[in-house]
């Protein structure tokens, strides 16, 4: 199956959220707050689209 440039951004965000997540587990960092600042409507957006993305990608997995 051939990935859409929707497939390729929802990868993207998954492997950036993934990232942040290892580094928030390992060394109790937030690289996402750091940048956009914590608690920021940015960083809220960032995480929305993470798991916007996450649940696009359920969808793409299950589709026939």
């Amino acid at each position: 199956m051939k990935k859409t440039t929707i497939d390729w951004i929802a990868l993207i965000l998954l492997v950036v959220g993934g990232l942040n997540w290892l580094l928030v587990g390992v060394f109790q960092w937030d690289l996402v707050a750091a940048i956009f600042g914590a608690g920021a409507i940015l960083s809220r957006i960032v995480y929305a689209l993470v798991g916007v993305s996450a649940l696009y990608t359920i969808y793409y997995l299950t589709k026939k």
